[in-house]
């Protein structure tokens, strides 16, 4: 599986030849700060990349990655993940390809859920509510889950959520109950799975950095060159 990391690097030493020690002294700053903001840019890249491949990204999705500001010392700087992205981060079957990996949420369901089948995967159906990104709204999905695993009973006059048992000619996952008697209506809002879901390559994390680098750094350097010029003391 593919590690998340851009790496910015730039060998002046042709450059440095021909420049007076005075602007040599400002090369090392000036080519920090042109690498930063280089990788902003690659990191913007990035996140716009996302708008197209994805539909509607939410913010955790978008800012799942940082720039790793260069220095003196390292030279080098970074677009990669944030150290809070989890090892498991659905980026990465996004970018390889491949089934997910079962969530934790899914391996406690396995376990609790008065269900006598294989929980591999957990996917909203037809029914869920759903947020402005597209994905099964929180509040639902936590009530539903609790009230179905058993630790929550809903009043009843209140929507009630169940998992069939294997005699219902209900298909496996989680329903909602509405309404008493003739009025009864029953609606399935989550599907249970007995294999994690496949995607295809889709993020493409690396596509067009070295473009995106070969048109920005020139102009950012040269830019950072100057500032480091004015600032000198």
């Amino acid at each position: 599986m593919n590690d998340f990391a851009l790496g910015l690097t730039v060998d002046h030493s042709d450059v440095s030849r021909g420049l007076s020690d005075i602007e040599r002294k400002q090369l090392p700053m000036a080519t920090v700060w042109g690498l930063n903001d280089t990788a902003a840019d690659m990191l913007d890249h990035v996140q716009n990349r996302m708008e197209v491949v994805f539909d509607r990204p939410t913010r955790f999705t978008k800012n799942a990655f940082m720039v790793w500001r260069a220095n003196k010392k390292t030279m080098e700087a970074r677009v990669q993940e944030r150290p809070s992205v989890g090892s498991k981060h659905f980026l990465k079957v996004q970018e390889d390809g491949g089934a997910r990996p079962q969530t934790g949420m899914e391996r406690m369901l396995g376990a609790t859920l008065p269900y006598e089948g294989l929980v591999s995967a957990l996917v909203p159906a037809a029914g869920a509510k759903l947020n402005a990104y597209g994905n099964w709204s929180p509040a639902q999905r936590k009530q539903a889950l609790s009230a179905a695993s058993g630790a929550a009973q809903a009043a009843k006059s209140r929507a009630r959520y169940f998992v069939p048992d294997k005699r219902s000619n209900l298909s496996s996952g989680i329903w909602k109950r509405t309404g008493k008697g003739k009025r009864e209506k029953l609606t399935k809002v989550a599907h249970f799975l007995d294999a994690a879901p496949s995607y295809t390559k889709r993020l493409g994390f690396f596509d067009g950095a070295q473009e995106v680098f070969n048109e920005k750094f020139p102009a950012r350097f040269f830019a950072a060159f100057d500032r480091a010029m004015a600032s000198r003391k």
